[in-house]
């Protein structure tokens, strides 16, 4: 039996309709949209005493049942079908004295002006708006100008609809075009979930007389129906919030069969703002073998801790799952913008809606537990907002780690789960969730200084890595008296160059810098301060290499290069790029040719390289070769970091064993009496890794 139509343009055709409904018989049909589910939406805008119009009635049950359940009597069904209008006319008789049934075409219809105060469809618009060829434009535009003839002012045309983005779309910008209100309703899930994976939505449309000139949209989104409507500043930004639900449905449809293969993230916006408060991603784990209560559980991830390996990164959460033994791991990540009301809180408010991601195998009883690290959330206190026209918005903020020490990190909000920069602090000053021992006579303000700054600590494994590259420096000059020239481009927000200036004291660091208000952040709340052996340049990083090597060029053949040691460790702010530090011009071959001009022949020049994609990897490797004769790399264990040490000439080459012997030697120097040394500084260990490239 041929139900289904050969193109959606036959859902438009009144012979298909007729076909249909001839060879279905009196079976009452629903494409979607049951009225329980419907229901409680259809109740705020449809009144006892209102005259309502069904257009494309079918032999749907919803009129029926509305009228059964009081809802209104009053309702006037219509379809272009004659077989389904005799059906439902046989159907109702004299069971609904109220109601009537009449053959129709919503493109035409006979009633006067202004005859209903609601104009009810359910599915219609959604099977004549199939494509957005102009035929079919048309034929929507003449079905809007009737809805529109017919409804009073201040009547509502409800629409049940799928809301596939060119539908919705036509019908908000109609509507609003002509200065009525639109809100788009959710409608709760039901029975109907599971033959429509997709969510249904109720388009209520309320009509206004239009108004001269431009008058403002009112565009409104409820996600459930007992949300308040939130308002949006465009159709678009109405079609994005609906899409993002779609999205969400079939995420929770494929999550409710199948295990996931691939990691599964979504956001949990507030309802209010709008802005992200929850970031979850789902990890399962099919090696870990089910038992009674290994199922399902949510991990809160303790605020500040979601840029860490373990929480950050796939390989990580896949590890975290693993090791907590569960089936299906849910990670939860706290936004910095928000206020949470601790564990129990935060599980209130999320209990329902993770319950939705539960994987199949979750038996009805069980409960979910709720993990985290220490059984708390975690202390993040934001100490700095601004905005800087090169690096965007940023934040500095402290936050506890995984013991009693606290942290100050910086955070472009561009990229918000990359740390820019961290510097332990030594007495942080008491922070919210905090118990004092002893009350303060005088309590602190938002002037207060940053606490102490531990400059004695290198957050980034990098930057170990960076550091330990000085061990390629030949003669007697790295740990003799003799001055060390070091430039050290981008990192002046930074531990780097604080920790060079502090521990290698013959050492002249020159910083540039391309922001100057990372240099601020840096000097009011990283502890950075400029000296006779710390000097900041606010200049482009290839702006100020060209300069020295122009300088350098213009010297006699006899006179000393720049520099000892250059360092590169710039993040790119072009996102689109495999390539996220440096800057690709960063490392072409005339650039390069300018580091090396500036660099003495026994130097070293060391690179922070994070590049994804691999042949873009290899092409900056090869450049390199031509350059820089030897070259050396240093992979950065669990990250993408690769640090470079390159040399202008190939006559001090030496194997990782030797490097790590000079390296011991380094540290050796550097473990003043009265100066702190990380143990996990291990610059040996660091070295003897290295691959001759």
């Amino acid at each position: 039996m041929a139900l289904v139509p050969r193109s959606p343009g036959e859902f438009g055709s009144g012979r298909y309709w007729e076909r249909f409904f001839r060879q279905r018989g009196p079976r009452p049909f629903e494409w979607y949209g049951a009225f329980p589910q419907l229901r409680s939406v259809l109740g705020k805008y449809v009144r006892p005493r209102d005259k309502v119009l069904v257009v494309g009635c079918g032999n749907s049950e919803l009129s029926e049942q509305m009228y059964d359940a009081r809802m209104c009597e009053d309702i006037v069904n219509i379809d272009i079908s004659a077989a389904v209008i005799r059906q439902m006319q046989e159907r109702s008789g004299s069971k609904r004295p109220k109601m009537s049934y009449l053959l129709m075409d919503v493109l035409q219809m006979d009633f006067p002006d202004a005859h209903f105060q609601v104009v009810l469809d359910k599915g219609t618009l959604d099977a004549l708006l199939t494509d957005e060829e102009e035929a079919t434009l048309t034929k929507v535009d003449k079905m809007f100008a009737e809805i529109s003839r017919v409804l009073q002012v201040g009547g509502r045309y409800l629409c049940v609809s799928l809301a596939q983005a060119h539908v919705l779309r036509k019908a908000v910008e109609y509507f609003s075009q002509e200065g009525w209100v639109v809100r788009v309703h959710q409608v709760a899930g039901g029975e109907d979930e599971k033959q429509f994976v997709l969510p249904v939505f109720v388009y209520v449309m309320t009509k206004f007389r239009k108004m001269p000139g431009s008058a403002p949209q009112i565009l409104e989104i409820c996600p459930e129906e007992q949300d308040k409507p939130m308002r949006v500043e465009s159709a678009e930004r109405l079609v994005a919030a609906v899409k993002d639900r779609q999205h969400y449905a079939l995420l929770r449809s494929q999550l409710s069969k199948t295990p996931c293969g691939e990691q599964v993230s979504l956001d949990l916006c507030d309802k209010e703002s709008g802005r992200p408060r929850y970031t979850l991603h789902v990890v399962d784990s099919p090696l870990v073998k089910p038992s009674r209560d290994n199922h399902f559980a949510i991990f809160i991830i303790p605020q500040g801790r979601e840029t860490e390996w373990l929480f950050g990164t796939e390989e990580g959460r896949r590890q975290l799952a693993a090791s907590a033994g569960f089936g299906r791991l849910v990670t939860v990540a706290l936004h910095r913008e928000q206020h949470y009301e601790g564990m129990a809180g935060i599980q209130a408010e999320l209990s329902g809606k993770v319950m939705e991601l539960a994987p199949p195998s979750l038996p009805a009883w069980q409960q979910v537990p709720f993990l985290s690290v220490g059984g708390d959330i975690g202390v993040r206190t934001v100490r700095h907002r601004d905005s800087s026209p090169l690096s965007g918005e940023y934040v500095v903020e402290d936050v506890k780690g995984d013991d009693t020490c606290y942290f100050r990190r910086l955070i472009f909000l561009r990229n918000r789960n990359v740390v820019q920069s961290e510097a332990r602090l030594l007495a942080p000053a008491p922070l919210p969730g905090q118990k004092k021992r002893r009350k303060d006579k005088k309590k602190s303000s938002a002037a207060e200084p940053p606490a102490a700054i531990d400059k004695s600590y290198l957050c980034c494994e990098h930057h170990k890595a960076m550091v330990a590259g000085l061990c390629l420096l030949r003669g007697p000059n790295l740990l003799a008296g003799t001055p060390l020239m070091v430039l050290v481009v981008g990192a002046s927000r930074g531990s780097l160059p604080l920790f060079i200036h502090d521990y290698f004291s013959q050492a002249h660091v020159a910083v540039v810098e391309i922001d100057s208000s990372m240099l601020e952040v840096a000097t009011g709340w990283f502890g950075f301060s400029q000296g006779d052996r710390m000097q900041v340049h606010i200049s482009d990083g290839l702006d100020y290499v060209a300069k020295l090597a122009a300088e350098v060029s213009g010297l006699p053949p006899a006179a000393p290069a720049q520099c000892d040691a250059i360092m590169f460790d710039v993040d790119s702010k072009d996102l689109t790029v495999g390539m996220s530090c440096p800057p690709p011009a960063f490392v072409e071959k005339p650039f390069l040719q300018r580091v090396k001009t500036i660099l003495k022949p026994e130097g070293v020049f060391i690179l922070n390289l994070v590049c994804r994609d691999a042949r873009l990897k290899e092409s900056v490797l090869a450049t390199l070769r031509e350059v820089f004769p030897l070259l050396y790399a240093r992979r950065i264990e669990g990250e993408v970091n690769e640090i470079l040490f390159c040399q202008p000439s190939p006559e001090g080459r030496r194997d990782p064993t030797e490097l790590g012997a000079c390296a011991r030697a380094l540290e050796g120097a550097l473990r003043q009496p009265g100066r702190p040394w990380d143990s996990s500084y291990a610059l040996a260990d660091m070295l003897q890794a290295v691959k001759i490239l």
